[in-house]
């Protein structure tokens, strides 16, 4: 919009109008709809790859756990701080197997089984992101190969 001015030339007045903000309001919208659509998939792959990292990891501690104590680990727990009543205490490493026992990505305490449901001797899992047995795609729990 222009407005005359006091020798007649045009003065033009700065500013956008609501059309041209609606319309870039739209556009950055639609542009972030298509990077949630495209991300949030990816997050969910990136909880279970975490997931499946860490319980090797506490694998590993749990091997480890067993060569120095002649059985898997009771708990999770035992893998930080000797549990109680442990046959020979002395065999038990100084400061653990872990530093800290991280949760899963979606907040829950890692769990052991002894024996596995498949016949190994034991098994660490994580309940999935309804932190309830069984479920399927980002609920089905998850062990490490």
């Amino acid at each position: 919009m222009t407005r005359p001015t006091a020798n007649g030339a045009k003065k033009r007045k700065n500013g956008f109008t609501l059309v041209e903000l609606m319309v870039v309001i739209v556009i950055i919208g639609l542009l972030g709809t298509v990077v949630m659509i495209n991300v949030l998939p990816s997050l969910d792959k990136a909880n279970v790859t975490k997931a499946q990292a860490d319980i090797a990891q506490l694998k590993n501690a749990a091997e480890q756990y067993r060569i120095d104590n002649f059985a898997f680990p009771a708990s999770i727990e035992a893998l930080k701080s000797p549990p109680a009543g442990l046959a020979q205490p002395d065999r038990y490493r100084p400061g653990g197997y872990v530093r800290d026992i991280p949760n899963d990505p979606w907040g829950n305490p890692y769990q052991i089984r002894i024996p596995a449901p498949d016949g190994g001797p034991y098994e660490i899992y994580s309940m999935g992101a309804d932190g309830a047995p069984g479920g399927e795609g980002e609920n089905a729990d998850i062990t490490a190969g």
